[in-house]
């Protein structure tokens, strides 16, 4: 009897009761043997049944929390790109900003050094022209003595024609 087909789940149970219980009606220990083989055959195949779906459960979750580490993992390395992207960003801003504040600074020095050169050439400008008027004076003062030297030398003369000769 072994070469019979071994039928699995609840009709393999029935068979193996079936079997067992003419095996003991009519006293043959190898049909029990058999019933009580094909029984124990049905709950392995049940319970190996039951285990490989719990694997695959398991294997399922595993990979399923295996899967939401990674998405977990990669979601995490672009927020840290972003902030990357976005501290690059600002320190572009500042350096953009830093450069135009120096920009304006250099301009705004230029300016008042130019400011100062203009007042500078103004001043001097206003202390040449003083300088000049002054000497005019000097000129006009010295004109003036010049002058009047030589009316004296020509009343002397006049007074004295021969002191002249």
């Amino acid at each position: 009897m072994a070469d019979e087909n071994t039928l699995g789940g609840l009709a393999g149970k029935v068979a193996g009761k079936v079997k067992q219980t003419a095996g003991r009606v009519l006293d043959d220990q190898d049909l029990q043997r058999e019933g009580r083989l094909q029984e124990e055959f049905v709950d392995q195949s049940a319970e190996a049944a039951a285990a490989a779906k719990e694997a695959r459960r398991e294997g399922e979750a595993a990979q399923s929390a295996e899967e939401r580490a990674a998405i977990e993992r990669r979601r995490e390395e672009l927020e840290a790109e972003q902030a990357a992207a976005t501290r690059e960003e600002r320190i572009e801003d500042e350096q953009r900003t830093a450069a135009a504040r120096a920009e304006k600074a250099e301009e705004a020095e230029q300016e008042a050094a130019a400011e100062e050169r203009r007042k500078a050439a103004a001043e001097a400008g206003a202390t040449e022209r003083a300088g000049a008027e002054e000497r005019g004076e000097h000129l006009t003062e010295a004109q003036r003595l010049e002058r009047q030297a030589e009316q004296a030398e020509r009343r002397a003369a006049a007074a004295d024609p021969e002191a002249g000769r």
